[in-house]
């Protein structure tokens, strides 16, 4: 194609390629938390056999966030350069190598390295997404666009928690990593030939392109971008971005305690049997589904009703990091039904502010939209270092929770400040360069 799709003539249906496109991004989000979260999975059955103690787990649910966190900026180059096509597939094939690498570790060391790597080519993964929809998406559809992949973190855990939980047991810990990175290759495979830019796909149409382009979709945006230290310290200059990047932080939080110690919670704190553990911990997982894709549907219906486009991507973040604080009513209440009701009900609200990467589109420049996903992204995961460690440390010291979820519950009530009152007016960020 050699025109925009804006100038073309169109007088067919427009097609619906960009559906296919997110169902896609949504199966790869999917495998790649299965394969940041197996380790929380198989913690209670791998630190027997390794001999390992609480502080010592919370080091390797770091381990992970540790890189992760710093790659995803050049993560974020990664994508834009190379498009998420390319860096997608490409990543999705190394990481789930080093998934399976974790089963062969007879040792924390050894662990500990396999975590390392798997944060480090996890990263042009969120970048990718956020790029791909960008490009796929006309702005009054984004926002739902954006929720339905971020709902990739939530729906792996309730869909496949049990079975895997089941597959430790029944075949030991090493399994769960084996079958999880086999999955990915499959998919990384996949991946490099269903997915297209819109420019470049046979699935869509003229029309289907126009509609795109018309809403604010960026389809011509270039393949490749020039390496550029001088936007990433520019980018964080803008309070927008500054805003993001604490409150994504704040709100991650909620999200890692659930990814990694989660089912120890559950298991020794609450003294739940494996059986009992695997149907339980489905609820809290759904609730955040749930909020992110109401979080995404309201923000887009707001927009389509007339409400400025800050009022609707902002107000299910404050909303969100508001009620996710509730996490600390868990620490009064007695019965296991009532402390998954309330675990529930936080992670449905730390979801409804997982709509927080539909933002990052609304703001990204337009040649720096992985960039800007992968600054915010670092920012979050940072949350992946120091909540698992700060919960490990906690643990070791008192042998129980209830100081670890009074920490979760302030840092929520932080990141509900930093989008109230840091954030400002959502508008695209030109950049001089």
């Amino acid at each position: 194609m050699t025109s925009t799709a804006s100038t073309a003539t169109v007088s067919a249906k427009p097609t619906h390629a960009r559906y296919f496109i997110i169902a896609i991004i949504l199966l790869a989000t999917i495998i790649s938390y299965i394969d940041r979260t197996n380790l929380g999975i198989v913690a209670p059955f791998l630190s027997k056999e390794l001999v390992l103690d609480k502080a010592q787990v919370g080091q390797l649910f770091a381990a992970f966030g540790l890189t992760y966190a710093f790659a995803l900026v050049p993560g974020g180059y990664i994508a834009d350069m190379l498009g998420s096509r390319l860096s997608y597939a490409v990543a999705l094939v190394l990481w789930s190598l080093a998934t399976m690498s974790q089963g062969l570790v007879s040792s924390f060391a050894g662990l500990f390295g396999a975590r390392l790597s798997l944060g480090v080519l996890e990263s042009p993964a969120f970048p990718a997404n956020a790029r791909a929809v960008t490009m796929w998406f006309p702005m009054k559809e984004r926002g739902l666009a954006t929720s339905i992949y971020v709902t990739g973190q939530y729906v792996g855990a309730p869909l496949f928690g049990g079975l895997l939980l089941w597959i430790a047991q029944a075949f030991g810990w090493r399994s769960v990593f084996y079958v999880a990175g086999g999955a990915g290759l499959l998919l990384g495979l996949a991946w490099h030939w269903l997915y297209q830019d819109p420019l470049h796909s046979k699935r869509a149409n003229a029309a289907e392109l126009a509609y795109i382009e018309a809403g604010g979709g960026l389809t011509t945006n270039p393949d490749r971008v020039p390496f550029s230290p001088q936007a990433f310290f520019q980018l964080l200059t803008y309070r927008s971005i500054i805003g993001i990047c604490l409150g994504k932080f704040c709100n991650n939080s909620v999200l890692v305690f659930f990814s990694t110690w989660f089912m120890t919670y559950l298991i020794e704190e609450r003294k739940m049997t494996i059986l009992k553990a695997g149907i339980y911990q489905v609820m809290p997982w759904l609730g955040a589904a749930v909020g992110i894709l109401i979080a995404g549907y309201v923000s887009d219906l707001l927009i389509r009703r007339g409400f400025s486009m800050s009022s609707a991507r902002k107000l299910p973040l404050v909303l969100g990091t508001l009620l996710a604080s509730s996490i600390v009513l868990v620490n009064f209440v007695q019965s296991d039904i009532a402390a998954i009701a309330v675990l529930s009900v936080s992670f449905f609200a730390q979801g409804l502010a997982s709509s927080s990467w539909a933002t990052v589109s609304e703001v990204a420049p337009k040649k720096y939209v992985g960039l800007a996903s992968g600054i915010t992204s670092l920012a979050a995961n940072l949350a992946g270092v120091t909540t698992p460690l700060i919960i490990g440390y906690i643990l070791q010291a008192t042998g129980q929770f209830f100081w670890a979820l009074n920490f979760i519950a302030v840092i929520c009530l932080l990141g509900a400040c930093s989008y109230i009152f840091v954030i400002g007016p959502l508008q695209r960020i030109e950049l001089e360069n």
